[in-house]
């Protein structure tokens, strides 16, 4: 399936180079670049369109003024910018990530990859690990790479995400809101509390998922959907 995108931004440079990472995707296929927000809301309104490339600050009306009148159930959203104060504010319209200019393809190519998985329901298994979520910790906005997930944790108000890198990672969510954001051929629930990155499964002892010094259960709920995952 290809995804149908657009790209808004109102300098020239910066859209050329959008168009050129969007022409280079597979999985991509452009339906138009615009270098305002006008012309592309004009645009949306008589053709879907399943993603937005969305510069935030244009003249007349601003990136983030157009992704709040728009269905972000049907459209997805990317903002690219090169002021990351704004980036609170792009996830406050539902927006699926944030690039912060210069963008590279690499960087390009993981938010498209996540957008991906938001329309279609999935993404191809050799993509999985370059993929990523983004989190809110310590006053500050955390880009985790899916393959740098261990497991993550229900605490109270709080989702812990531990990872191989950083270590833990506290972020003020819900199990169930991230886990919307997982690739399910990946990350398993084992517990109401704990999802897995089954990837990293190396040891189960007496319904116990063994991290290093960390035993995760394994509840009846979800003991055979993740045995048959794993297996």
């Amino acid at each position: 399936m290809k995804i149908k995108c657009i790209a808004v931004d109102d300098e020239p440079l910066a859209l050329d180079l959008i168009a050129s990472y969007i022409n280079k995707t597979p999985f991509l296929e452009a339906f138009g670049f615009y270098n305002n927000a006008i012309d592309a809301l004009a645009a949306m309104k008589t053709n879907e369109v399943d993603l937005i490339f969305l510069d935030i600050q244009m003249p007349n009306l601003s990136g983030l003024q157009l992704a709040s009148v728009i269905d972000t159930y049907k459209t997805k959203v990317i903002f690219t910018t090169a002021f990351d104060q704004y980036a609170l504010e792009g996830f406050k319209v539902d927006a699926i990530d944030y690039l912060l200019k210069p963008i590279s393809y690499s960087d390009f190519l993981k938010s498209a990859q996540k957008a991906q998985r938001f329309i279609t329901g999935s993404i191809p298994s050799e993509q999985l690990e370059s993929g990523s979520i983004m989190v809110k910790a310590d006053y500050k906005l955390h880009k985790i790479d899916f393959n740098d997930i261990i497991y993550l944790e229900a605490v109270r108000d709080y989702v812990a995400i531990y990872t191989e890198r950083s270590g833990k990672i506290l972020t003020l969510s819900t199990l169930k809101s991230i886990e919307t954001s997982l690739p399910s051929k990946v990350f398993a629930r084992v517990h109401r509390s704990f999802i897995v990155n089954v990837s990293k499964v190396k040891t189960i002892e007496h319904n116990r998922i063994v991290f290093g010094k960390s035993l995760i259960p394994i509840s009846d709920a979800f003991k055979k959907s993740f045995m048959e995952l794993i297996s």
